[in-house]
């Protein structure tokens, strides 16, 4: 195709890295959710929204972006499980259709609360003085904002990693995610191991947010279509698996960025293409157990 050149292939895949590593965070804490707790949180998006305009308020109260990016995730994630406590617990047992209604009438209750407190149209985010500009990667110039998004969604993953698979809660987390009436019997207190794993998923949610904000601006509606892509992401990598999450993601940010390149108008449905595919090889995802749902 006339114009597109190795040079333009490699810088759009980078830039499908730093869409993909979004939305990576986005199905982290939602597989990381529903594995524990076996919830599929429709609130997921709203608190992904709420994390952007955290950032937004604190900023104009302190404008420091280092301080807003660890403040941010702890805020968002302190609000998750204040839900998960006052709002979910109570429909524990009662099937999987009760908090998926709650968390579903949730998220319209938080995008009319950022409507009053902030408006109704979306807000520009500017990049931070120290991020702004671009990078040499051998192949081009690349945004360094982009470049730090990637490299913070690594280390976020990397501090996932060693929190579940090298720290005694992380067994417990993992023990839980298979059979928490075994946990119960070990007399572990699960009820606070899946108030933690709530508040971990809805802050990392938080941080893609505030993350994403200088890329692509706030609205109170941003939530929507990144609960989609959420969805989508964490069912192509099988509900509940961690590393189907981080893999989809990636996969679906790569190829979305890719089509925009070669077919602009089919960018927006590739990733459903990619979810038949997959459904139809796997119906339990790439990397999901077979009849986790039943």
């Amino acid at each position: 195709m006339e114009g597109i050149t190795l040079e333009l292939v490699g810088l759009q895949l980078f830039t499908g890295l730093a869409l993909g590593a979004v939305y990576v965070l986005l199905a982290v804490g939602l597989s990381l959710i529903f594995g524990m707790l076996t919830i599929v949180n429709f609130a997921h998006g709203a608190f992904f929204m709420v994390g952007a305009y955290a950032g937004y308020a604190l900023y104009q109260l302190e404008p420091n972006f280092w301080l807003c990016l660890v403040l941010v995730p702890l805020l968002v994630g302190a609000l998750g499980m204040a839900v998960e406590r006052v709002l979910v617990r109570p429909l524990y047992g009662r099937g999987i259709d009760y908090p998926l209604l709650l968390t579903f009438g949730l998220a319209y209750v938080m995008v009319e609360l950022v409507r009053i407190a902030f408006g109704k149209q979306g807000l520009p985010v500017d990049t931070p003085e120290l991020l702004q500009g671009s990078a040499d990667i051998l192949i081009g110039q690349f945004p360094l904002y982009r470049l730090f998004v990637i490299g913070v969604t690594a280390l976020v993953l990397f501090g996932l990693w060693l929190f579940i698979e090298k720290t005694s809660f992380g067994l417990i987390v993992r023990a839980g995610a298979r059979d928490p009436q075994i946990v119960r019997i070990l007399g572990v207190d699960i009820a606070k191991v899946w108030l933690i794993v709530f508040g971990l998923g809805t802050g990392i949610a938080g941080l893609a947010g505030f993350l994403s904000a200088p890329m692509q601006g706030i609205s109170p509606e941003m939530g929507g279509p990144v609960l989609t892509v959420a969805f989508v992401v964490t069912v192509v990598g099988g509900m509940g698996s961690l590393v189907g999450a981080i893999v989809a993601g990636v996969l679906v940010g790569v190829v979305e960025s890719l089509a925009v390149l070669f077919f602009p108008e089919a960018a927006k449905v590739s990733m459903f293409v990619i979810m038949a595919v997959v459904l139809l090889v796997r119906p339990q995802g790439l990397f999901g157990r077979p009849g986790l749902m039943s």
